[in-house]
């Protein structure tokens, strides 16, 4: 009897003919194909191209306004006060190196967790890729396999196809011969071949599939969150903007080109544009990081989810225990010989071409049979949770079999069940052979069987799944182990690596989403789960208020992965999994997962820091603005000195801080958050920098008084500015105190080098102006201490 390997897929080319099948395309029908352009050629990318990246770096409205008035300050202000232009020009320029990196470390990931499908061609068959199946191949396929052109079945051998991310449809379908298969859908049961149809753009789900697969910088919280805090930014700054210019060229107390000069360096500083590309150049770096770990993020917010979630649902097989099992007992029932048993099970292993990993290791133990000859197969599904075959054997008797879950198979009262049950609480995984007089078509066939023999699995446990299970119990993320395997058996292999809870029956789970969701917070550990009841688990948790993460290799798992928050699928998986997974662990290394969910924290916590330097920033531009135009004077600063000061304690210290490591976990309401923090400490800024400023205008009159009073101003709004960064870098490390201390060094340098004096147009004049600045920066910092430890008590954590 003929057997083709599991990982027949992966073959390079099958030198013998196929004897009794379509022979598929001649290399001569390939390339007249290929000429008319009949190629499934749809250009499925994980990441934008290099044009999109440059454009979406360089054609942004707030490069817009800062280019404008860039080019305005070039002709009407001396060199420095032109420097924001090249701070952009270099930002943006780091943004686009940083993606371009990301994108040829996703493109090279993409590459190999890539599906293969096998075609036949000459009458061999070959794996290729997915773009070089051309019109009228014939492609054989098997199950987790992912439907990748739309087709018409020409040969079924139990053949089941889902077609629910299509149609809603759970049920799959079973496919004869001429019945058509749809691109999107994938494999359930048994196996077959198709001819494509339709390649290309023409393919049902070709733009869905496209569309699924790519990666994107949109749809998370933390950047919808931003875009929402630019848009509230725009519409303050455009009247605000407006009211300055027109008060800067009314005053004109020193000259048009000087009230043009500060009008400009009032509206710059209201652009947080830096804050867009940190966080994409700290979403990029991530992905970088994470690909020399073989991560293949498919959807970026996969990183920030990952992150904020809660409860991570674990599939047992292929998740927890590693692929391959091993026979350990054959134990024969009711007097059966064990001869005879091996030859049945030899031959069931052989009657089917697509083995799962249990059936793998009984082809292993039990070799085939020459004599017998399998006359009808039902592949093994997930929802049946059992797998039969027909026989002739050598003598001419005929006899059906069953392979399959004992408490399936089994009467409730059977006492196979006690020894099954004793078996399961070891953790090894337990089949029944059982000989059946109904035919396999027989939706009945289970009922009557004869139990004959029981064949022991021993699982092997991932060496690294103890301790990824134990870093997210000291992260509170609660883990549910959700299995098709009987429920003891699955509570043993969870219990061997130190998950403790509640083992449950998933056949005993109520179908109200709520009850259910109620039983899903007393259970740890579920068995005998289906497929569609595993997408309702998840949806229960998630009505909860729970983010779920879902982690699977097998076919059983697509609809949960696909309805779950985040899906995590293993690299050796099935394609579909692959295919409807945001992150795919291509080492197949369950380890892997807490660098994931590092990483998100990583982003969601810096990048929350960082925005409330930038945006306090922003609101105390906008104030000193409405200040400015209220008390009608000219308006403190040119744009050089808020260049220097958004640099010293903004620019250069959110690099750092938004790159560097971080373990807490990912807080809700970033909006929230960021307002809360920013809006005071906007506040106390402007209102202590113009208090300073109408001081020193009081104070110092005559020729250079403007520059003077811009010096002690600027004094006050460095210090307060300061005062900012050194709480936001809190914790402190070493090289935090370092980062903060080596600022303020660079503002002495400044304010001691007189090449640099003259050059930022920054000289302090006298003694008391300059320590009242300090003494008004002193009292806005401890009130803006105190503000900040009242709204930490108040934002929810």
């Amino acid at each position: 009897m003929s057997h083709i390997d599991a990982g027949a897929e992966l073959d390079p080319v099958h030198p013998a003919p196929l004897p009794g099948r379509a022979r598929g395309l001649s290399a001569a029908e390939v390339a007249e194909r290929v000429a008319r352009g009949d190629v499934n050629d749809i250009p499925v990318r994980s990441s934008r191209s290099l044009g999109e990246i440059v454009r979406a770096n360089v054609f942004t409205r707030f490069n817009a306004i800062i280019g404008v008035l860039w080019l305005i300050m070039l002709f009407v202000a001396p060199f420095q006060d032109s420097l924001f232009g090249y701070v952009i020009i270099a930002n943006t320029g780091i943004g686009i190196i940083q993606e371009w990196r990301a994108k040829k470390t996703l493109d090279s990931l993409a590459v190999i967790g890539e599906a293969r499908p096998t075609v036949r061609r000459d009458g061999v068959t070959a794996a290729i890729a997915t773009s070089e199946i051309v019109l009228d191949d014939i492609i054989e396929t098997g199950p987790g396999d992912k439907i990748v052109v739309d087709g018409v079945c020409v040969e079924a051998d139990g053949l089941e196809i889902d077609e629910s991310l299509l149609t809603g449809e759970a049920d799959p379908v079973v496919k004869r011969a001429g019945a058509p298969v749809m691109s999107g859908s994938f494999v359930v049961a048994g196996s077959g071949a198709f001819r494509a149809t339709k390649v290309g753009r023409e393919a049902y789900a070709a733009q869905l599939a496209e569309e699924a697969s790519r990666f994107t910088l949109v749809h998370s919280e933390l950047r919808s969150g931003i875009s929402t805090i630019l848009k509230y930014v725009t519409w303050m700054m455009v009247p605000t903007a407006i009211g300055l210019v027109i008060s800067q060229l009314v005053v004109k107390q020193s000259g048009f080109k000087n009230s043009l000069a500060r009008t400009v360096g009032g509206i710059v500083p209201m652009v947080p544009e830096g804050l867009v590309l940190l966080t994409s150049v700290a979403f990029a770096i991530g992905v970088i990081r994470l690909g020399r770990k073989q991560v293949l993020v498919q959807e970026l917010p996969a990183i920030e989810g990952l992150a904020r979630v809660d409860t991570v649902c674990l599939d047992k097989t292929g998740t927890l225990t590693e692929g391959g099992m091993d026979v350990t007992e054959l134990r024969p029932l009711q007097g059966a010989d064990e001869t005879y048993v091996r030859k049945v099970l030899g031959a069931l292993g052989e009657s089917d071409p697509r083995p799962n990993a249990s059936l793998q290791a009984i082809i292993d133990a039990y070799p085939d049979s020459e004599e017998w000859r399998c006359t009808e197969a039902l592949p093994f599904s997930s929802a049946r949770k059992y797998s039969g075959a027909s026989f002739s054997e050598g003598d001419g008797e005929a006899s059906t079999w069953l392979l399959g879950a004992p408490d399936v198979l089994l009467g409730p009262d059977d006492p196979a069940l006690t020894e099954t049950e004793r078996l399961n609480e070891q953790g090894l995984r337990v089949l029944l052979l059982a000989r059946t007089s109904r035919e396999l078509d027989d939706p009945r066939v289970k009922d009557g069987t004869r139990p004959t023999a029981l064949v022991v699995l021993e699982q092997r446990l991932r060496p690294d799944a103890a301790d990824t299970l134990r870093y997210f119990a000291d992260q509170n993320v609660r883990a549910k182990v959700i299995s098709g395997d009987n429920a003891v058996s699955v509570g043993a292999v969870a219990g061997k690596l130190g998950i403790a809870g509640e083992v449950m029956d998933a056949r005993r789970l109520p179908e109200n989403q709520a009850e259910m969701a109620k039983s899903l917070d007393k259970g740890t550990v579920f068995g005998r789960v289906t497929p569609q009841q595993k997408r309702d688990m998840v949806g229960a948790l998630q009505s909860r208020g729970h983010t779920v993460a879902m982690t699977g290799d097998g076919v059983n798992d697509v609809l949960a992965l696909k309805d779950a928050d985040i899906g995590v699928s293993m690299g050796s998986g099935s394609e579909a999994t692959r295919a409807v997974a945001q992150i795919v662990l291509l080492d197949n290394s369950f380890a892997t997962l807490p660098s994931v969910v590092g990483e998100g924290r990583r982003v969601i916590g810096n990048i929350t820091r960082v925005a409330t330097l930038f945006l306090v920033k922003t609101v105390y531009s906008v104030l000193l603005a409405v200040l400015v135009v209220c008390w009608q004077v000219e308006y403190p600063f040119l744009p050089r000195h808020l260049t220097m000061l958004s640099t010293l304690t903004i620019g250069i210290p959110a690099f750092f801080l938004a790159l560097a490591p971080n373990r807490e976990r990912a807080r809700p309401h970033f909006v929230r958050r960021v307002m809360w923090y920013s809006v005071p400490g906007g506040v106390m800024a402007a209102v202590a920098t113009f208090v300073t400023y109408l001081i020193a205008r009081h104070h110092y009159t005559g020729p250079g008084s403007l520059e003077a009073q811009t010096s002690a101003a600027t004094l006050t709004l460095f210090l307060i500015s300061m005062w900012v960064l050194a709480i936001v870098a809190r914790p402190y490390t070493w090289w935090r105190v370092v980062l903060v201390a080596a600022m303020g060094v660079a503002f002495l340098f400044v304010l001691a080098v007189p090449a640099l004096q003259h050059f930022f147009a920054l000289k302090l004049v006298g003694v008391s102006i300059p320590w009242i600045a300090v003494g008004i920066a002193a009292v806005a910092a401890a009130a803006l201490e105190f503000v900040w430890k009242w709204v930490d008590r108040r934002v929810p954590v």
